[in-house]
């Protein structure tokens, strides 16, 4: 039986993406899970994957069209199947337009060549993640050749461009004798002609952040509640199952913290909710969603039923998902589905932060670091270790008692982690 693959959504305000290439052509056979097509969003490059196993049937759009969400694209079938009636898409070409570079008086280094000349009508033709790229990396478009459709510039040129450009050649070391006390100093501003301002504009992924961001914070009534939590019982478990696993399976501190949050959010399901017009809906699935820094920007990956998942999986699958991100080459699962979600600045040595909701979810905790400081232990003053959280929930579906139980259970599986194991 055939079926009609759609473009997918992957992100809560995609309206539309560019399929950039076609993996498989008509007549390959496909089997279940296996890359159809590649498409670009204001976030990152997203693969497509086959839904069922079968034939590439028919193209439904053409490489370098933009594809509003919904719309088929390509048509799987039995071998030897005939399909009537095939769906027709219409969807628009990108339109390529002319970007100004980034205003400087600077000299640009040696390795970087501003963007300025183009060819044929004074356009460049360039995919949108590689005209980001490009712009970024100070990479001149018009200097390069597109391997895409059309001699279209995508991504693989812009990173090809840049393996090719030869770092400078060191300056030879003086090597001075340096007393045994002496302390390294950080470089200063030492005087001289102040660098001119840069006018750079804002990529795609940023604006997309921006946009969801600023709706969330005039539409959502934020709260927020702070609790500190003892961290020596999960670092000294933690550290005591490191000791057992090889290197490249270790598990971090925002991997507990993902269990943690998932089996609290099973307590508490009016914050694993969101707002859907007049309604409540309260999941059944408990996906949590951890931001994941990339270049240019922010995105949040989804563990899903993270509270049904051992420590080892959710370790395993988070760091793959993350791993996908900060390379452009995530999947629409990867980034849709999130019901709660965590940011975590504790690698960057943050006291605390409050974060602002993703909508639609009802809620999202920001994690600081672990540090030692003096805590009250008994009648006894000593110094522990402690982790402040602070959780940003929206007023429209729970309220401050609610959301401080909450971190009162959170308590529980952080400051007595053997529960995250039992």
């Amino acid at each position: 039986m055939a079926e009609t693959v759609s473009m997918p959504k992957p992100g809560f305000d995609m309206q539309e993406g560019t399929l950039v290439r076609w993996v498989r052509v008509e007549g390959d056979a496909v089997e279940k899970g296996q890359v159809l097509a590649e498409i670009e969003t204001d976030k990152a490059t997203v693969e497509v994957e086959a839904p069922l196993s079968g034939v590439v049937y028919k193209h439904l759009v053409e490489q370098g069209s933009i594809v509003p969400i919904g719309t088929p694209i390509v048509i799987i079938a039995a071998p030897g199947e005939k399909v009537e009636d095939a769906p027709v898409s219409t969807p628009a070409v990108e339109p390529v337009k002319k970007e100004a570079a980034p205003v400087s008086e600077a000299a640009p280094s040696p390795s970087a060549v501003v963007e300025s000349a183009a060819s044929g009508d004074g356009r460049v033709k360039a995919s949108p993640l590689a005209r980001r790229m490009a712009q970024e990396k100070r990479i001149n478009l018009a200097t390069l050749k597109g391997s895409g459709p059309g001699g279209r510039v995508v991504r693989k040129d812009i990173e090809a461009a840049l393996a090719a450009v030869p770092a400078p050649s060191p300056e030879p070391a003086i090597v001075q004798p340096v007393a045994a006390a002496a302390v390294p100093v950080e470089p200063v501003w030492t005087g001289g002609e102040i660098p001119a301002d840069q006018h750079i504009p804002l990529n795609r992924l940023r604006s997309a952040i921006g946009r969801r961001l600023v709706e969330s914070k005039q539409s959502v009534p934020h709260f927020y509640v702070t609790h500190n939590y003892n961290a020596e019982p999960l670092l000294a478990l933690r550290s005591e199952l490191n000791q057992l696993l090889p290197d490249d399976q270790k598990l971090t501190v925002n991997d507990f913290i993902v269990k943690a949050v998932a089996l609290a959010l099973r307590q508490f399901p009016n914050i694993n909710a969101s707002i859907s017009g007049n309604e409540l809906v309260r999941h059944g699935h408990v996906n949590v969603g951890v931001a994941v820094a990339v270049e240019g920007g922010l995105l949040t990956i989804a563990c899903r039923d993270a509270d049904q998942k051992p420590l080892r999986v959710i370790s395993r699958e988070v760091r793959d998902m993350a791993g996908r991100a900060r390379s452009g080459k995530v999947r629409p699962e990867d980034v849709e589905g999130s019901t709660f979600s965590i940011s975590n600045l504790g690698m960057y040595d943050v006291e605390e932060f409050i974060a602002i909701i993703n909508p639609p979810e009802a809620a999202i905790l920001a994690v600081g670091s672990a540090q030692k400081m003096p805590v009250v232990d008994g009648d006894t003053l000593r110094i522990g270790t402690r982790m402040r959280m602070t959780i940003s929930a929206d007023h429209r579906v729970t309220d401050g008692a609610e959301a401080a139980q909450f971190m009162q259970a959170l308590a529980k599986f952080i400051e007595e982690p053997m529960r995250l194991v039992l």
